[in-house]
């Protein structure tokens, strides 16, 4: 398979991140362009396959912007105001375009870990 795709685990309930609103940009210059918006489903992932694939899925920048204050308000989070976590970019870079590139997010009110999964 090739594409983006990304999968988001609430790691402070233990459960997929179901509902989550998620945004992804291209990066040309420093400027960006939105590209796509999509939710999480049930299993913390995005229904209808890859966020970006076929003629859509170039190389170059971009970055998914997780709407992650307003998930985690959504399921009744008691956060400060402002939030520590609000919304968590992850930029990166394809490099190649026959490749799967899959951008995980593992997410609590007080921390954020991301790496290429496969």
């Amino acid at each position: 398979m090739t594409g983006l795709t990304t999968h988001v685990l609430d790691t402070a309930s233990g459960k997929p991140a179901e509902g989550l609103k998620i945004e992804l940009f291209h990066i040309e210059a420093e400027v960006r362009r939105h590209v796509k918006t999509v939710v999480t489903n049930a299993d913390g992932r995005v229904d209808g396959g890859p966020i970006l694939v076929g003629e859509s899925f170039k190389v170059g920048t971009y970055e998914l912007l997780f709407h992650a204050g307003d998930y985690l308000r959504g399921i009744g989070a008691a956060l400060p105001h402002p939030a520590f976590l609000d919304l968590v970019p992850i930029r990166f870079g394809i490099a190649d375009e026959s490749a799967h590139y899959h951008v995980p997010l593992l997410i609590s009110p007080y921390g954020y870990s991301t790496y290429r999964g496969s």
